[in-house]
């Protein structure tokens, strides 16, 4: 069902594209928005381990708790090791980056092993392993790339309206109020169909994380307790752009700001993980 949502999702945001491109620049200026858009994607996918590890200054680990889990969670579902970090915060969180499973990152910050058990730890990085899995960093790059070009066009909507239009296939202005609005609201509802994709890709890796590590109460216990943490103790330095990466959401945020979370409610999550069945 959320595979389905997500393809869902993505036709829609492929659909305002192309209406804002007719309404703007024709079919030239939705294309050349789409290229800039996904150039800057590419790149951001292809080096995203690499930018993110450094910015929250990663270390690579091949022992401890942390690294075991992992390599127990892989060896037994038969799945590639990824690279394992160790992030220097004191708050507990975790996240997945990587092209594709051959080049898989998993992190974790520091806090986390104080709070969890082992068995809640490998509820986490069974998560973060079905993000991997799933190629949930391709597809929100390809989201991002098409809510990137939307954006680009919105703000060629300012100049149309300033100019009067261009790049129009027909001989009719254009209205400098549509075009505002326009401006206005084609960034925002990609926004929102982004951040809708991105909480589907949470339930699908939350569903799939209680299968890899065998018991669903594993990570919704630990979702429980890494919730109030990040409340209690929210993290330092945190860039916006990478909050969507990691199993909680480190930014806070209430009320219409919800609308904007790149992460389901808590006790949805939650109550969905201790809704099924245990696993064997």
């Amino acid at each position: 069902m959320n595979t389905l949502r997500t393809f869902i999702l993505l036709t829609v945001l492929t659909l305002v594209l192309v209406f804002v491109g007719g309404m703007i620049g024709g079919q030239g200026g939705a294309l050349i928005a789409l290229i800039l858009a996904g150039v800057m994607n590419l790149g951001s996918y292809w080096f995203s381990d690499k930018i993110v590890i450094a910015m929250y200054r990663g270390e690579q680990i091949t022992s401890g708790p942390l690294y075991e889990v992992v390599a127990e969670i892989c060896q037994r579902n038969q799945l590639p090791m990824p690279r394992v970090y160790m992030l220097p915060q004191p708050t507990p969180n975790a996240f997945a980056t990587g092209r594709n499973p051959q080049h898989a990152v998993v992190a974790a910050t520091e806090g986390i092993l104080n709070i969890l058990s082992r068995e809640e730890l490998s509820g986490v990085m069974a998560h973060e392993m079905s993000h991997v899995m799933h190629r949930d960093i391709l597809i929100g790059s390809i989201a991002a790339t098409i809510a990137g070009a939307i954006a680009y066009l919105a703000h060629m909507a300012q100049w149309a309206a300033i100019f009067g239009g261009f790049g129009r296939d027909d001989d009719e202005g254009s209205n400098p109020i549509a075009m505002i609005a326009l401006a206005i609201i084609a960034p925002i509802a990609a926004m929102l169909v982004q951040m809708a994709i991105s909480r589907s890709r949470e339930y699908l890796a939350d569903e799939g994380g209680a299968k890899l590590c065998g018991n669903p109460f594993y990570l919704a216990n630990a979702l429980r307790k890494l919730e109030m943490a990040n409340q209690t103790m929210p993290m330092h330095r945190v860039n916006e752009a990478t909050a969507h990466m990691f199993i909680v959401s480190p930014l806070r945020g209430g009320g219409i700001a919800s609308l904007f979370s790149t992460h389901p409610p808590m006790a949805e999550r939650i109550k969905r993980l201790e809704g099924m069945r245990s696993l064997p």
